[in-house]
Formats: C-alpha cells, sequence, structure tokens
C-alpha cells in the first residue's frame, strides 16, 4: 500500500469519542488550509457510522451528499464531526452531520441512504477518450512540465498523494489560453483499498472535490493557483448511481456551464471502466478578484 493511501485510509477512519460525535485528523501536508474533499469524505464516514443495520435488514448505502463550507478548516488542529439523525425510515435513512473547529461550524452536510434495490436504468454514455494507459503519468508530466510551472503547482505535482491524476489535455497547465470550460481526467487511487462499499464511497467523495474549480477557470485563462484570484469551494453535492473500485481507474468528465458573481458553477460525470455513470457531482465556488494588499488565499480543494 503506497504511504499516501494509508495516510488517507487513516484519516478517513474517525474516532468515536461520544454518541453521534467523531475525531477527525488532518495529515501534514504544508497546505494552509484543509483540502475539502477531507472534509467531505470525514462528514460522509461520520454519517456512515450512525447509519446502522442488523444483521435481518438490507444494507443501506448513501445515494446522494449536499454540502456547504462556512469557513476554512485548520489542519493543525482536529476536527469534530456532530451527527444529527433526522430519520429512519423503512427505505430511507437521514443525517445530518456539522463539522466544527474552534467551536465554529466549517462544514455542514445533509446525507441520505437508501436500501438496496433494483428498478429502471439508463444512463448517458462515457465520452470517448483516450485511455489512461495512451496518457502520461503523474511522474511523466512532472519530468516534463514542472521546471517551467507555477511554484503552486510544482508543489502540487511534486507532493506524494493517494489519487493519481491522468488529464487528457494538458493545454490548460502549459498555456493562458482561454479554452473551452470541459475538462476530463482519469483517476484512480495509488495503492490498495478495503472492498467494503462504504469505504470505497468515502474515497470517490474525497476524490470528487479535486479540479472541479480549476474547470470553471478555463474560460477565462486562469488557475486555482493564479495569486490574483480568491478560489475557494463554496458547495459539493454528489450522487451516487452505481458501485465502483477506487483501484480501478475512472473518467471524471466536467463542464462548466456558468461564472457570474463571483462564482463559478461546474458539472462532473464520474464514469468506470467500463463505461457505467458511477457518480455525478455538482460544486459552485469563489472566484474573485483579489483585492491589492489581501494576502493569499489557499484554495479549499484540490
Amino acid at each position: 500500500m503506497s504511504k499516501a493511501v494509508e495516510t488517507l485510509l487513516d484519516i478517513l477512519d474517525l474516532e468515536r469519542i461520544e454518541q453521534n460525535l467523531y475525531r477527525g485528523e488532518s495529515p501534514d501536508v504544508g497546505w494552509q488550509r484543509i483540502f475539502g474533499g477531507q472534509v467531505i469524505g470525514q462528514a460522509l464516514v461520520a454519517a456512515q457510522r450512525t447509519v446502522q443495520s442488523n444483521e435481518n435488514e438490507p444494507e443501506r448505502i448513501v445515494h446522494s451528499l449536499h454540502g456547504y463550507f462556512m469557513r476554512p478548516g485548520d489542519p493543525s488542529v482536529p476536527t469534530i464531526y456532530e451527527v444529527d439523525r433526522i430519520r429512519d425510515g423503512r427505505s430511507f435513512t437521514t443525517r445530518r452531520v456539522v463539522a466544527i473547529q474552534h467551536g465554529r461550524a466549517i462544514f455542514s452536510m445533509s446525507a441520505s441512504f437508501q436500501i438496496v434495490e433494483s428498478g429502471l436504468e439508463h444512463f448517458v454514455e462515457m465520452p470517448d477518450m483516450p485511455s489512461p494507459e495512451d496518457l502520461p503519468s503523474e511522474k511523466q508530466l512532472a519530468e516534463q512540465f514542472i521546471d517551467h510551472a507555477p511554484e503552486g503547482v510544482r508543489n502540487y505535482w511534486k507532493r506524494e498523494r493517494p489519487i493519481e491524476l491522468r488529464p487528457i489535455s494538458l493545454e490548460h497547465y502549459i498555456s493562458n489560453k482561454k479554452l473551452e470550460p470541459r475538462q476530463n481526467i482519469w483517476f484512480r487511487a495509488t495503492g490498495p483499498l478495503p472492498k467494503d462499499t462504504a469505504v470505497q464511497q468515502a474515497v470517490l467523495a474525497y476524490a470528487s472535490d479535486m479540479t472541479l474549480l480549476d474547470t470553471s477557470l478555463f474560460a477565462h485563462g486562469r488557475a486555482v493557483f493564479d495569486p490574483n484570484l480568491q478560489v475557494a469551494s463554496l458547495d459539493h453535492a454528489m450522487w451516487f448511481h452505481r458501485p465502483m473500485d477506487m483501484e480501478e481507474w475512472h473518467l471524471y468528465s466536467q463542464d462548466s456551464p456558468n461564472s457570474s458573481g463571483a462564482r463559478g458553477f461546474t458539472r462532473g460525470s464520474i464514469y468506470s471502466r467500463d463505461g457505467q455513470l458511477v457518480a455525478s457531482v455538482a460544486q459552485e465556488g469563489l472566484i474573485r478578484e483579489r483585492k491589492k494588499g489581501f494576502g493569499k488565499t489557499r484554495v479549499t480543494g484540490g
């Protein structure tokens, strides 16, 4: 198992400190803020831990979550997750989770769980894209572009991460041209993971926050590491459609239909290697021109 994946599984394995209360830690990776995907993943785990079924009941798995980022997370202190057991129905279970640091809420999330059922099925086909094996690896990308990239990008690509990314196009990384606000990226975990459905979904939730804000900046020839921009995730919604294996490659197909009011909106469809739609994502993020004299603000996602 890679060290980064081992660390990810550790931070997703929350400590229970009281009924409906859990504590999560953050890895020391040099960020000024907690990565947004980490907060989403930990909040989902906290909710999962309260969705208990006995041996005579079908398993209940998350089918949707909706979260709001309220304040930047401080990676130097633990995060407390408080779960409110809203409803336990025959087929659906609803939970609300609040992440707390320094006595204040930094993130809130509602999540809905459902027993596994069969029904009508359809999904939009996966776009035709080059296979991940035909694309440069992260190591190859770093060797080709790291010396010419901005400092923030260099630091990002040098750091070992639990999720490997292989973008279809590199144009955004090497130019400031205004591009169509679309992005397709293959991604997978960099090491073995438990086959447990709850763990797989938590890892996917963690990865789902990656690159979304970046896509909304394509049309403007800007990037999340632009020092003249204040960029941060504002909300995050996710729907889980089918089982996934995060050790395998998945295609994250994204588009940003709108930017306005100092906010950018991006949608994402996540496909398994065999072309099945396993999850859908939507996110809006703050994109604000920085006023002179203000300090740097780090992005919550990525």
